[in-house]
């Protein structure tokens, strides 16, 4: 609930679902078209279909979630089920399908039995099977790391799809977002993204750590010898390269997108610039 109330996040959502829509370039015929809205929580990604005319229905694994839609009086219909194990509508049911922020939870086996690749297999075949000939289906999403943005695009392919990533502000930290933009038909042109150039400088990290977020953490940790210290005073070999790649990878695992990748140049010290 708190969540659903959540200002910030309400226009967060508002603004990802208004990309999404973009993106579905549903035919401009002043005809209302029914929608799938995958993942679709407490209803505020629904809230935005609506106000732009059309019908959806939404569903989601969380009841608490649709109890909150439910409470929200939302104008779409709601069911309960787990999108990884398939979407149970009727063939050619949907002129089109949004997703915010819910596709990457299929890349999580943290139940008995729930294999990331088999759950990608049964969502994408029967969101194949649940969309209009030459549908479209636009999926924001947050993947982990670049092999998972992979495995969740081949397996769109291999269900039949065409299309592709779309990365909006590919040169931001803090403004990069993935839409997987699918066409259940014949292959058409991948939209273009927002913001491809952007400065080079929104992607550099800081030079005694890794951003989080836009900012370096000054939070104390504890050396070798279990005593706090701060980043200004830690051992010369702390924050080498092996620190640095070490921490890197750290925070790809919990999920951060603004990790940039390796290269030659990680860790390295930046030369002095003589003074005139």
């Amino acid at each position: 609930k708190k969540y659903a109330r959540n200002s910030r996040m309400m226009e967060i959502q508002e603004r990802l679902t208004e990309r999404a829509l973009e993106l579905l370039a549903l035919p401009d015929d002043g005809v209302p078209k029914l929608l799938l809205d995958i993942g679709c929580g407490s209803g505020m990604s629904g809230e935005t279909l609506s106000e732009h005319g059309h019908m959806w229905v939404g569903t989601d694994i969380s009841r608490a979630m649709l109890d909150v839609a439910a409470e929200r009086e939302v104008e779409g219909d709601l069911f309960l089920g787990d999108m990884g194990q398939g979407l149970p509508f009727r063939p050619a049911m949907f002129d089109g399908a949004v997703s915010i922020s819910a596709v990457q939870w299929l890349c999580n086996a943290d139940s008995t039995g729930a294999e990331p690749r088999v759950r990608l297999k049964r969502f994408f075949t029967s969101l194949y099977n649940s969309l209009s000939r030459g549908g479209r289906a636009v999926l924001q999403l947050y993947p982990e790391t670049p092999k998972q943005a992979e495995m969740i695009t081949m397996a769109a392919m291999r269900a039949g799809f065409s299309g592709g990533l779309v990365v909006d502000y590919p040169n931001s930290t803090r403004a990069k977002k993935y839409f997987l933009t699918l066409m259940a038909g014949p292959p058409a042109e991948i939209p273009k993204p927002k913001g491809i150039s952007g400065s080079a400088s929104e992607d550099s990290e800081a030079e005694d750590g890794i951003k989080m977020s836009g900012r370096v953490s000054g939070k104390r940790r504890k050396g070798d010898d279990g005593k706090a210290s701060t980043g200004g005073k830690c051992h010369p070999d702390q924050k080498g390269k092996a620190w640095i790649l070490k921490k890197k990878e750290i925070r790809r695992k919990r999920g951060y997108m603004d990790v940039k990748e390796d290269t030659k140049y990680t860790g390295r010290k930046r030369k002095s610039k003589a003074l005139s």
